[in-house]
């Protein structure tokens, strides 16, 4: 069977399945986003949920190190010194972690990024070359 449809029906078949797959990709992006977004706001509320339920035992332990440091003979204020130093090295090392986690590299939409490009490579295929 013989397809007698004309060149302008053709092509505006092809306008409609062109925008199909934008949409497509579209909303591919947007459920992508969203799940980053729920990922990284998840990840937030963790991170404050842990400081909350870490800083008494913290001021507690810290408390507990620099009395046993006066205990082992050093002076009140040289013992606080030395466990503030100790507490601001794991502080910025945690610090540096965190933001290395919250990067825009992993807020990408990867899938959406490899899909635009299959589709990209997709359309040049079926292109009639001159």
């Amino acid at each position: 069977m013989e397809d007698a449809r004309s060149i302008p029906e053709l092509l505006g078949d092809a306008v409609s399945q062109a925008s199909k797959l934008f949409s497509a990709e579209v909303e591919l992006a947007r459920a992508e986003a969203s799940r980053a977004m729920s990922e990284f706001a998840h990840g937030a509320l963790m991170i404050a949920i842990g400081l909350a339920l870490a800083m008494p035992a913290l001021v507690l332990l810290l408390m507990s190190i620099a009395a046993a440091l006066v205990g082992a003979g050093l002076s009140p204020a040289i013992a606080d010194l030395l466990v503030a130093v100790l507490v601001l090295a794991l502080a910025a090392a945690g610090i540096a972690t965190g933001l290395s986690r919250l990067s825009a590299d992993r807020l990408l939409p990867r899938a959406t990024l490899e899909q635009m490009r299959r589709d990209r490579t997709a359309a040049r295929e079926l292109m009639p070359r001159n």
